[in-house]
């Protein structure tokens, strides 16, 4: 390990301090230790003026186990979420960082896990207007800076890699396209890029979820339309039909109105969609416990019920009720309407999500029930902008990540991996095509959501394998075209 004085140099080029707090030990076999340090990031990159030389405490995650002085950086970009758990959820970095002697390094994003900028208060409205992507990138950005000073006697001598999966995939994306001065280049799996900047077609996310379910057999969506109908039925007959859609699905609290049914039917979305973004060839445990193949255990769930309301109840508890203890469904508690149409939840970096979704990011994905096996429902702009004005007193502004990070016109840029499961409903909304000799896209046949970023698996097949040593490939060019350069 670097000793803990040369850890609190303060770097000539920006007066903050990378401090060791504590040292977390993890037992598995692939996580070495890594160390749990605090870097203060100014609160404000951009407006000099607004909070001056404030800063808060980023929590940064490092390991320096398989470390070759000079060695490359690999640098995840922290997505929505605390970064520990992001750190067990990803495997193949670390045995990346083995085989080129890199020190590894997961970065929280601003307003998740324990790097709240304004402490308790950081959710209230007045504070949330540092939440942005390029706010995000700076505090990334800043950092890098300050490791390679820290790590390496010239700080050009280490490569930096960004890695990132889902939302910080797009981060990695966005930190290669936005500092190519300090990344060499950038693994981003499933990154939903072009969705989240507005560029898709808005009807894709729930029909992919549809066909994942039809794929593995045609009476799966079919079941599940039959019970939504039924609920239709009921729900037209008022308060005693809401009250008997409630009772056959378990709830804790009785539907009351419309507005409560259409929560509902988006709580059923969302669980249909983890199960098809989580349709792995094994069993998890990191999360909800869901069997392997969940797509395909629910499904049959779903044929052997006796009817489509009982097929969609067993189906969604596969995820709701992973553990079987609950006796009924709390909706408020598993789903809170936001500006994801997946919904939200009540943990505090959900409401960081609803408000990146409320201003920068567009997940404008609707339901027709006819390209996909959902009730209609629009989610339009105007949907979004209604609750973003009444939540948070902002407006989206549309087209405004397009305009700022390439849209699709990326080919200028260079050195990007653009990974995906082809069973990964949220794959649409990313590259699936080669851009250039240098961004190149790869497609995981029976591939689920970050399949290649996750911890290798027995189960894992031949695809994944053989996309991780494509990646391993370019990854070391990158490393090697880097450090030619500088010398």
């Amino acid at each position: 390990m670097v000793a803990v004085d040369a850890l609190t140099v303060r770097c000539s080029v920006v007066s903050l301090t990378l401090l060791l707090v504590t040292v977390t030990s993890v037992s598995a076999a692939r996580d070495p230790p890594y160390e749990t340090r605090y870097f203060h990031q100014y609160l404000d990159h951009f407006n000099l003026a607004s909070h001056g030389a404030n800063t808060f405490k980023e929590r940064v995650l490092v390991s320096d186990t398989f470390w070759r002085k000079g060695g490359p950086i690999f640098f995840y970009t922290g997505n929505e979420g605390p970064i520990t758990t992001i750190w067990n959820e990803i495997g193949f970095i670390k045995d990346l960082a083995v085989k080129f002697e890199a020190l590894i390094v997961f970065a929280e994003h601003r307003y998740y896990g324990e790097s709240l900028p304004f402490g308790e208060n950081t959710f209230a409205r007045e504070n949330m207007g540092l939440l942005t992507v390029e706010q995000a990138l700076a505090d990334y950005a800043i950092l890098i800076t300050n490791l390679t000073a820290v790590y390496c006697q010239d700080p050009d001598v280490c490569p930096v890699i960004a890695f990132g999966g889902s939302y910080g995939g797009v981060l990695s994306t966005f930190l290669r396209l936005k500092y190519p001065n300090l990344v060499a280049g950038a693994l981003a799996s499933s990154a939903n890029v072009y969705m989240s900047a507005g560029l898709t077609p808005g009807n894709e996310l729930f029909q992919d979820v549809t066909e994942d379910f039809r794929r593995y057999n045609p009476r799966c969506p079919d079941r599940v339309r039959e019970g939504f109908t039924e609920m239709e039925r009921l729900s037209g007959q008022g308060k005693q039909g809401l009250l008997e859609v409630s009772s056959r699905m378990k709830l804790c609290s009785p539907l009351q109105d419309r507005a409560d049914l259409v929560n509902m039917y988006r709580w059923v979305q969302e669980a249909f969609t983890v199960l098809a973004m989580e349709d792995l060839p094994y069993s998890i445990s990191n999360g909800p416990s869901l069997p392997a193949y969940p797509v395909n255990a629910s499904c049959d769930l779903l044929l052997k019920a006796t009817d489509g309301i009982e097929g969609i109840l067993q189906a969604v508890g596969m995820l709701y009720n992973f553990t079987s203890n609950l006796t009924c469904f709390d909706l408020h508690q598993d789903f809170v309407p936001c500006a994801d149409p997946t919904g939200c939840s009540l943990m505090p970096g959900a409401k960081a999500w609803d408000y990146q979704t409320c201003t920068e990011i567009s997940l404008l994905e609707s339901t027709n029930n006819v390209t996909d096996m959902f009730p209609p429902d629009p989610f339009t702009e105007e949907t979004r902008a209604a609750h973003c004005w009444e939540r948070w007193g902002v407006t989206p502004r549309p087209g405004w990540l397009a305009t700022q990070f390439w849209g699709k016109d990326l080919s200028p840029s260079s050195n990007i991996i653009f990974s995906s499961g082809d069973l990964d409903p949220w794959r649409r909304g990313g590259v699936l095509q080669n851009v250039s000799s240098s961004i190149v896209a790869m497609v995981i046949e029976g591939g689920a959501h970050m399949m290649d970023l996750r911890v290798p698996n027995p189960a894992d097949p031949l695809s994944v394998i053989r996309v991780r040593q494509q990646e391993t490939d370019l990854i070391g060019q990158w490393i090697r075209e880097a450090t030619n350069q500088r010398e």
